[in-house]
Protein backbone atom coordinates (compact mmCIF):
# COMPACT_ATOMS: atom_id res chain seq x y z
CA UNK A 1 0.00 0.00 0.00
CA UNK A 2 1.43 3.70 -0.77
CA UNK A 3 2.07 6.10 1.40
CA UNK A 4 -0.83 8.44 -0.55
CA UNK A 5 -3.33 5.24 0.31
CA UNK A 6 -2.38 4.84 3.89
CA UNK A 7 -2.43 8.83 4.57
CA UNK A 8 -6.01 8.50 2.75
CA UNK A 9 -7.16 5.45 4.70
CA UNK A 10 -6.41 7.22 8.11
CA UNK A 11 -7.73 9.93 7.25
CA UNK A 12 -11.22 8.03 6.43
CA UNK A 13 -10.65 5.94 9.67
CA UNK A 14 -10.50 9.52 11.37
CA UNK A 15 -13.39 10.88 10.24
CA UNK A 16 -15.58 7.71 10.90
CA UNK A 17 -14.41 7.97 14.25
CA UNK A 18 -15.35 11.68 14.74
CA UNK A 19 -18.97 11.17 13.21
CA UNK A 20 -19.18 8.08 15.34
CA UNK A 21 -18.36 10.58 18.00
CA UNK A 22 -20.84 13.56 16.76
CA UNK A 23 -23.98 10.91 16.34
CA UNK A 24 -23.37 8.99 19.91
CA UNK A 25 -23.25 12.75 21.79
CA UNK A 26 -26.40 13.77 19.64
CA UNK A 27 -28.00 10.63 20.57
CA UNK A 28 -27.35 11.35 24.26
CA UNK A 29 -28.41 14.98 23.89
CA UNK A 30 -31.45 13.45 22.33
CA UNK A 31 -32.14 11.70 24.96
CA UNK A 32 -31.17 15.00 27.34
CA UNK A 33 -34.08 17.08 25.44
CA UNK A 34 -36.42 14.70 25.97
CA UNK A 35 -36.38 15.68 29.38
CA UNK A 36 -36.25 19.17 28.85
CA UNK A 37 -38.63 19.26 26.12
CA UNK A 38 -41.65 19.07 28.07
CA UNK A 39 -40.78 21.63 30.76
CA UNK A 40 -39.83 23.89 28.19
CA UNK A 41 -42.66 23.83 26.02
CA UNK A 42 -45.15 24.07 29.45
CA UNK A 43 -42.56 27.42 30.00
CA UNK A 44 -43.23 28.84 26.83
CA UNK A 45 -46.42 28.33 26.61
CA UNK A 46 -46.57 30.76 30.60
CA UNK A 47 -45.00 33.58 28.60
CA UNK A 48 -46.93 36.57 28.17
CA UNK A 49 -47.12 35.84 23.95
CA UNK A 50 -49.67 33.53 24.20
CA UNK A 51 -51.46 34.25 27.08
CA UNK A 52 -53.41 36.09 24.47
CA UNK A 53 -54.82 32.97 22.69
CA UNK A 54 -55.70 29.52 23.39
CA UNK A 55 -53.31 26.96 21.59
CA UNK A 56 -55.41 24.11 19.94
CA UNK A 57 -54.19 20.40 18.58
CA UNK A 58 -55.82 19.91 15.86
CA UNK A 59 -54.59 16.42 15.15
CA UNK A 60 -53.82 13.65 17.10
CA UNK A 61 -50.40 13.46 16.79
CA UNK A 62 -50.04 17.22 17.17
CA UNK A 63 -48.76 17.17 20.66
CA UNK A 64 -46.19 14.44 20.49
CA UNK A 65 -44.82 15.70 17.22
CA UNK A 66 -44.46 18.77 18.37
CA UNK A 67 -42.93 17.33 21.68
CA UNK A 68 -40.40 15.10 19.38
CA UNK A 69 -39.25 18.04 17.40
CA UNK A 70 -38.53 20.24 20.29
CA UNK A 71 -36.35 17.23 21.84
CA UNK A 72 -34.58 16.85 18.63
CA UNK A 73 -33.77 20.70 18.50
CA UNK A 74 -32.54 20.85 21.79
CA UNK A 75 -29.91 17.44 21.03
CA UNK A 76 -29.02 19.63 18.05
CA UNK A 77 -28.25 22.85 20.07
CA UNK A 78 -26.53 20.96 23.03
CA UNK A 79 -24.42 18.79 20.46
CA UNK A 80 -23.14 21.60 18.65
CA UNK A 81 -19.99 22.57 20.74
CA UNK A 82 -19.14 19.24 20.05
CA UNK A 83 -19.55 19.41 16.21
CA UNK A 84 -17.67 22.07 16.22
CA UNK A 85 -14.34 20.74 18.01
CA UNK A 86 -14.37 17.38 15.95
CA UNK A 87 -14.62 19.75 13.32
CA UNK A 88 -11.47 21.77 14.36
CA UNK A 89 -9.94 18.64 15.66
CA UNK A 90 -10.17 16.61 12.19
CA UNK A 91 -8.22 19.85 10.31
CA UNK A 92 -5.97 20.61 13.20
CA UNK A 93 -2.90 18.64 11.52
CA UNK A 94 -2.87 21.27 8.87
CA UNK A 95 -3.11 23.99 10.44
CA UNK A 96 0.09 25.81 11.99
CA UNK A 97 0.01 26.62 16.13
CA UNK A 98 -0.80 29.87 15.86
CA UNK A 99 -4.05 28.73 13.46
CA UNK A 100 -4.75 26.09 16.07
CA UNK A 101 -5.10 28.24 18.80
CA UNK A 102 -6.91 30.90 16.96
CA UNK A 103 -9.83 29.09 15.33
CA UNK A 104 -10.37 26.44 18.69
CA UNK A 105 -11.49 30.29 20.09
CA UNK A 106 -14.46 30.32 17.53
CA UNK A 107 -16.01 27.43 19.16
CA UNK A 108 -17.18 29.37 22.29
CA UNK A 109 -17.73 32.15 20.53
CA UNK A 110 -19.71 30.59 17.92
CA UNK A 111 -21.62 28.70 20.23
CA UNK A 112 -22.41 32.54 22.00
CA UNK A 113 -23.40 33.88 18.93
CA UNK A 114 -26.09 31.29 18.29
CA UNK A 115 -27.79 31.92 21.88
CA UNK A 116 -27.44 35.62 21.10
CA UNK A 117 -29.40 35.11 17.81
CA UNK A 118 -32.24 32.77 19.70
CA UNK A 119 -32.17 35.05 22.52
CA UNK A 120 -32.29 38.57 20.89
CA UNK A 121 -35.21 36.79 18.35
CA UNK A 122 -37.49 35.48 21.56
CA UNK A 123 -36.97 38.53 23.43
CA UNK A 124 -37.31 41.05 20.50
CA UNK A 125 -38.70 40.37 16.34
CA UNK A 126 -40.92 37.28 17.48
CA UNK A 127 -43.07 39.01 20.24
CA UNK A 128 -42.97 41.98 17.75
CA UNK A 129 -44.39 39.91 15.17
CA UNK A 130 -46.97 37.93 16.94
CA UNK A 131 -48.64 40.95 18.60
CA UNK A 132 -49.02 42.58 15.42
CA UNK A 133 -50.18 39.50 13.73
CA UNK A 134 -52.85 39.29 16.57
CA UNK A 135 -53.79 43.22 16.36
CA UNK A 136 -54.45 43.05 13.17
CA UNK A 137 -56.77 40.14 13.31
CA UNK A 138 -58.70 42.05 16.23
CA UNK A 139 -59.23 44.85 13.81
CA UNK A 140 -60.79 42.32 11.34
CA UNK A 141 -62.96 41.15 13.95
CA UNK A 142 -61.51 37.63 13.67
CA UNK A 143 -61.05 35.56 16.65
CA UNK A 144 -57.61 34.52 16.90
CA UNK A 145 -57.47 30.07 17.33
CA UNK A 146 -53.90 28.77 16.67
CA UNK A 147 -52.51 25.20 16.75
CA UNK A 148 -50.02 24.01 19.22
CA UNK A 149 -48.24 22.99 15.99
CA UNK A 150 -48.58 26.04 14.02
CA UNK A 151 -47.46 28.36 16.46
CA UNK A 152 -44.25 26.00 17.77
CA UNK A 153 -43.11 25.73 14.29
CA UNK A 154 -43.15 29.44 13.48
CA UNK A 155 -41.59 30.38 17.11
CA UNK A 156 -39.11 27.58 15.59
CA UNK A 157 -38.46 29.09 12.45
CA UNK A 158 -37.96 32.64 13.92
CA UNK A 159 -35.46 32.12 16.51
CA UNK A 160 -33.33 29.03 15.04
CA UNK A 161 -32.43 31.14 12.08
CA UNK A 162 -31.64 34.59 13.23
CA UNK A 163 -29.45 31.98 15.93
CA UNK A 164 -27.94 30.39 12.31
CA UNK A 165 -27.67 34.50 11.17
CA UNK A 166 -25.72 35.60 14.21
CA UNK A 167 -23.06 34.21 13.20
CA UNK A 168 -22.20 36.09 10.14
CA UNK A 169 -18.86 37.76 11.82
CA UNK A 170 -17.73 34.72 12.84
CA UNK A 171 -18.18 33.77 8.70
CA UNK A 172 -16.84 36.91 7.78
CA UNK A 173 -13.90 36.93 10.11
CA UNK A 174 -12.64 33.23 8.86
CA UNK A 175 -12.88 33.97 5.59
CA UNK A 176 -11.18 37.61 5.99
CA UNK A 177 -8.29 35.38 7.12
CA UNK A 178 -8.24 33.24 4.22
CA UNK A 179 -8.28 36.38 2.14
CA UNK A 180 -11.11 35.39 0.12
CA UNK A 181 -12.91 38.61 1.60
CA UNK A 182 -11.50 42.16 2.61
CA UNK A 183 -13.53 44.96 4.38
CA UNK A 184 -13.46 47.00 1.19
CA UNK A 185 -15.13 44.33 -0.74
CA UNK A 186 -18.07 44.17 1.70
CA UNK A 187 -18.37 47.71 1.69
CA UNK A 188 -18.49 47.97 -2.25
CA UNK A 189 -20.79 45.08 -2.30
CA UNK A 190 -23.66 46.52 0.05
CA UNK A 191 -26.11 46.88 -2.11
CA UNK A 192 -25.38 43.37 -3.05
CA UNK A 193 -25.99 42.27 0.06
CA UNK A 194 -28.76 44.20 1.19
CA UNK A 195 -30.47 42.70 -1.57
CA UNK A 196 -29.51 38.90 -0.35
CA UNK A 197 -30.39 40.20 2.82
CA UNK A 198 -34.06 41.14 1.51
CA UNK A 199 -34.71 37.84 0.07
CA UNK A 200 -33.39 36.03 3.18
CA UNK A 201 -35.63 37.98 5.32
CA UNK A 202 -38.64 36.97 3.21
CA UNK A 203 -37.89 33.66 3.94
CA UNK A 204 -37.74 34.10 7.57
CA UNK A 205 -40.58 36.61 7.99
CA UNK A 206 -44.58 36.07 7.42
CA UNK A 207 -45.42 38.07 3.82
CA UNK A 208 -46.21 41.03 5.82
CA UNK A 209 -43.87 44.16 4.99
CA UNK A 210 -43.47 45.40 8.64
CA UNK A 211 -42.71 41.67 9.97
CA UNK A 212 -39.88 41.87 6.97
CA UNK A 213 -38.33 44.65 8.12
CA UNK A 214 -38.34 43.47 11.73
CA UNK A 215 -36.31 40.93 10.39
CA UNK A 216 -34.37 42.93 7.34
CA UNK A 217 -32.94 45.86 10.02
CA UNK A 218 -30.96 43.46 12.72
CA UNK A 219 -29.49 41.40 9.53
CA UNK A 220 -28.28 44.56 7.97
CA UNK A 221 -26.97 45.51 11.24
CA UNK A 222 -25.15 42.09 11.28
CA UNK A 223 -23.58 43.08 8.00
CA UNK A 224 -22.17 46.13 9.34
CA UNK A 225 -20.78 44.56 12.10
CA UNK A 226 -19.38 42.03 10.46
CA UNK A 227 -17.52 44.79 8.61
CA UNK A 228 -16.04 45.86 11.05
CA UNK A 229 -14.90 42.64 12.37
CA UNK A 230 -13.33 41.80 8.74
CA UNK A 231 -11.56 45.28 9.16
CA UNK A 232 -10.23 44.24 12.79
CA UNK A 233 -9.29 41.29 11.37
CA UNK A 234 -7.16 42.25 8.80
CA UNK A 235 -5.54 44.59 11.41
CA UNK A 236 -4.79 41.41 13.57
CA UNK A 237 -3.22 39.43 10.56
CA UNK A 238 -0.88 42.53 9.92
CA UNK A 239 -0.38 42.62 13.31
CA UNK A 240 0.87 39.29 13.56
CA UNK A 241 2.64 39.33 10.03
CA UNK A 242 4.96 42.04 11.19
CA UNK A 243 5.89 40.36 14.31
CA UNK A 244 6.85 37.48 12.77
CA UNK A 245 8.88 40.06 10.57
CA UNK A 246 10.69 41.51 13.31
CA UNK A 247 11.36 37.93 15.10
CA UNK A 248 12.80 36.90 11.82
CA UNK A 249 14.70 39.83 11.28
CA UNK A 250 16.00 39.80 14.57
CA UNK A 251 16.85 36.16 14.23
CA UNK A 252 19.05 36.82 11.30
CA UNK A 253 20.77 39.51 12.85
CA UNK A 254 21.10 37.54 16.03
CA UNK A 255 23.25 34.56 13.71
CA UNK A 256 25.20 37.55 12.04
CA UNK A 257 26.44 38.91 14.72
CA UNK A 258 27.86 35.54 15.84
CA UNK A 259 29.40 34.78 12.23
Amino acid sequence: MTEVSMSLTGHLKELRTRLLIILLSFFLAFFVGLFVSKPLILFLQKDDLPKEVILHVFKVTDAFQIYIEMAFIIGLILVFPVILYQLWAFVKPGLHASEQRITLRYIPITFLLFLCGVVFSYVITFPFILKFMFQFAAELGVETTIGLATYFQFLLQIVLSFGVLFELPMVIMLLTRLSLITPNGMRRARKYAYFCLLIIAAFIAPPEILSHLMITIPLIGLYEISIVVSGFTVRRMDKEMNMKKNALKSDVDFKAFFN
